[in-house]
């Protein structure tokens, strides 16, 4: 897998733009959705649009290195950046730095609830900003040519579902925004914990409904609470115009094995969970040759085998030996071999 990393300017001379077909995308997760969860997601389908995780503007702007920031894999593509900041200059700068760095998108975190960027004006707390949002999107899609999206809430604490909402997305798309991908669920800034957030508050698959209806010309994406693909189905039935998968997607990754045939109308890369296994081996050896340690590769896919026999073995091996010092690819081999490969595929067939 060609890396990309510390070297925009050649990502500028090499890079192609990647078609982006947004009907199904795995959304960005803190410390979920890294670049070793990526890699896992390309085995398994070619066709989601992967995210990210959040990066803040200060990280890019003056993190260093960038590639730990914006490092990637060049077969992650499609792949989004989502940033987190609410200053229009910084933003934009950042947006060129996604450019130069071969992102096929920037999306902005107008969703998270968490205090800590709350106090430095990112995430759902922009929802009462709706301006200000304007203006970064704005400043945004002056300084690049990629798309620049939102990921937002339905709405934040006592805001009104529909007038408020509907005030949020004609004034961000009146500057310029095409792409919403929205949380059916408000985002309780004071009360809830950032985990109460993805559950507690009600979701309101509805009121998405109604936003699409009333405006038919924007490109507007549900999340919130998805579990399965036919779900994704119902919801694209219902007039939405694209999926996003959380959570599901990253504790059961072998959904996305479907993601391509049920929604794409395409072959999956992979037919069985072992030859996800292998797909995914030689990345695993690349990062342990970059000084990785295999823990930090592996926990993306302790829920691979999930509900197979010989799963808790698997996941009970790694978790108890990738972690220790000099653990090396016999380990990961070692836990794929407690899953049997023969009497998963014959147990696949009868339920079949």
């Amino acid at each position: 897998m060609a890396a990309i990393e510390n070297a925009p300017t050649a990502v500028k001379a090499t890079a192609t733009r990647h078609p982006l077909d947004r009907t199904f995308s795995v959304a960005p997760m803190m410390e979920w959705t890294t670049r070793d969860y990526r890699a896992l997601a390309r085995c398994l389908t070619r066709r989601a649009l992967l995210y990210t995780e959040m990066v803040t503007t200060g990280a890019i702007l003056h993190g260093s290195p960038r590639e730990r920031f914006l490092g990637y894999n060049a077969d992650e593509h499609p792949l989004a950046l989502q940033l987190g900041g609410s200053d229009p200059g910084e933003l934009a700068d950042c947006a060129v730095i996604a450019e130069e760095w071969g992102y096929d998108e920037v999306n902005l975190n107008v969703g998270c609830p968490s205090d800590r960027v709350q106090n430095n004006m990112i995430g759902a707390c922009l929802m009462a900003y709706p301006g200000k949002v304007a203006e970064a999107v704005a400043a945004m899609r002056r300084a690049v040519s990629i798309p620049v999206t939102v990921k937002c809430r339905i709405g934040i604490d006592d805001q009104d579902e529909d007038a408020d909402l509907e005030r949020f997305i004609e004034q961000v798309a009146a500057a310029g925004c095409g792409t919403f991908i929205v949380h059916a669920r408000k985002a309780w800034l004071q009360g809830l914990s950032p985990k109460q957030n993805r559950d507690v508050p009600p979701l309101n698959y509805e009121r998405v409904y109604r936003l699409k209806a009333n405006h038919p010309a924007l490109h507007i994406g549900i999340n919130g609470g998805v579990k399965t693909l036919e779900a994704c189905q119902t919801h694209l039935a219902a007039g939405v115009d694209s999926v996003m998968v959380g959570r599901e997607a990253y504790q059961n990754p072998w959904l996305l094995a479907g993601v391509d045939s049920m929604l794409y109308g395409e072959n999956a890369p992979a037919f069985s969970r072992h030859d996800v296994a292998r797909a995914f081996r030689p990345y695993v050896i690349e990062r342990l040759d970059e000084g990785a340690k295999l823990n930090h590769v592996t926990r993306h896919l302790l829920g691979l085998f999930q509900g197979c026999k010989g799963g808790r073995r698997f996941r009970r091996h790694l978790s108890e030996h990738a972690h220790r010092d000099g653990a090396g690819i016999r380990i990961y081999d070692d836990a794929v071999g407690l899953v049997d490969e023969q009497k998963l595929m014959e147990a696949s067939s009868e339920a079949i």
